[in-house]
């Protein structure tokens, strides 16, 4: 299986160092690092599982807006979004809705990671469209549990949820999947995400002439057939270009609403603004609150460091 990581604040060997690690805190959240944890467990068990053929795309930030999509499986059976859960517990999956379970009592937790997961796969359905890519199925959100200390009820849950340890049987339902894409197709299907095609470059699908039904088994080698990729990616040269307004999904979510699939949409009651976010003022890659909570951790592990010194020549040298 081919990886692509485009993790951020991510060197080129694959570290992430203390000076990233509280950027990528202050920016995405401090459950931020143990996700990325979390999902290197379950790269590893993917990457054993699955043959040639497979190209997980890891962290992509989607062009003009910011939203990462954790894992981006491509594959013979299809395109899936995959999320990866550091969570421990009980949990009840149903239907749309996310539990906590404690003593029998089931209560809505305060985030929903299959609302996310559902909104993710659909921001990247949107982006692949703006791309001119037209898949046979749509993109399939997942839910996986990196953790074994994770219990999950599941009783017809929105989205497909994976336990810890059910990974390699989900690996193996994919194997056995029946193949909608070919080696090709994955392959250009993996370029049109990582690097987006301005809509002037995008060719037209080459009008295809309807064939007479009498003649149809006489000309079956004669006509010229159109390819798969023709009809997945098929765009014109006047196709919209993307605009992050569509993919700006909010994914904070209210406290007391659960999520509704079926009511959800590219216009959500609170999307982002990557334009106000965009024109913050930004030292060393962060804004000016970062800055100032970085500068201030800096100096309580300075005045830890200098009170150890003064102790260690007053007391211990005395």
């Amino acid at each position: 299986m081919k990886i692509i990581d485009k993790t951020p604040f991510q060197n080129e060997k694959g570290e992430i160092g203390l000076l990233e690690r509280i950027q990528g805190t202050l920016k995405y959240g401090f459950s931020w690092y143990a996700v990325l944890e979390a999902q290197k467990l379950i790269i590893v068990q993917l990457n054993r599982a699955l043959e040639k053929g497979f190209v997980l795309i890891r962290n992509f930030t989607l062009p003009g807006v910011e939203i990462i999509e954790p894992i981006i499986l491509i594959g013979p059976p299809g395109v899936y979004i995959i999320y990866v859960t550091p969570l421990t517990g009980f949990y009840e999956a149903k239907g749309d809705q996310w539990n906590t379970v404690n003593n029998g009592r089931a209560t809505p937790a305060p985030k929903n990671p299959m609302r996310d997961v559902a909104r993710l796969a659909k921001a990247l359905q949107v982006y692949l469209e703006r791309q001119g890519v037209n898949l046979p199925n749509p993109v399939k959100p997942i839910l996986m549990a990196s953790s074994p200390a994770l219990h999950i009820d599941s009783m017809r849950p929105a989205v497909r949820v994976v336990m810890s340890d059910a990974v390699k049987q989900f690996a193996g339902s994919l194997l056995q999947a029946r193949p909608i894409l070919q080696t090709e197709l994955i392959r250009d299907l993996t370029n049109r995400i990582v690097e987006p095609h301005p809509s002037s470059t995008l060719q037209p699908t080459p009008k295809i002439p309807a064939a007479r039904p009498q003649a149809a088994s006489e000309n079956v080698s004669a006509q010229p057939v159109p390819s798969r990729a023709q009809a997945i990616f098929h765009a014109s040269e006047k196709a919209a270009p993307l605009n992050p307004n569509d993919l700006g999904f909010a994914f904070e979510e209210a406290p007391a609403k659960a999520y509704e699939p079926q009511k959800a949409g590219i216009n959500p009651a609170r999307p982002l603004s990557p334009t106000k976010q965009n024109k913050q003022q930004r030292v060393l890659g962060m804004t000016v609150p970062q800055l100032v909570i970085l500068i201030g951790i800096f100096l309580c592990w300075a005045c830890m460091m200098a009170a150890a010194i003064i102790y260690y020549l007053l007391f211990l040298n005395s």
